[in-house]
């Protein structure tokens, strides 16, 4: 095993405009030694999956708000597979109903943060998933 920091990719999928939590998240993952790529707002599936191949992540941390989760999320990991990309751990965080969370997870998701998530949670799932 290198000293390589683990490399995380925050991404605001759609037309979704509120990142106060991607931000956070991506301060706290920072703070935990971990180097962190943030996208920006309003990013296309497509945006997403060539800066997380790009940029060689580890992993991806999807923020939304907009309830647009069942349409973005899965093309994301489509777009990961067909990029031959499906060793990169994605997780999500934000407003997901939780009867829809059991899908995403079916599809490859990591693990879903809903809101109040302490941001420690976030940090041990990736270290955990990223060790693997």
């Amino acid at each position: 095993m290198t000293d390589r920091k683990i490399r995380v990719l925050i991404a605001k999928p759609g037309l979704d405009g509120h990142d106060r939590g991607a931000k956070v998240i991506a301060r706290a993952l920072r703070d935990a030694g971990m180097e962190v790529i943030y996208t920006g707002l309003r990013q296309t599936p497509e945006q997403i999956v060539s800066a997380a191949v790009q940029e060689d992540v580890d992993a991806i941390g999807l923020s939304i708000l907009s309830g647009a989760h069942n349409v973005l999320f899965p093309e994301i990991m489509r777009l990961l597979k067909e990029q031959g990309a499906t060793d990169i751990a994605v997780f999500a965080g934000g407003i997901i109903p939780e009867q829809d969370i059991p899908n995403l997870k079916a599809m490859g998701i990591r693990e879903i943060f809903l809101p109040g998530t302490r941001t420690s949670a976030a940090v041990d799932a990736i270290r955990q998933a990223v060790a693997r």
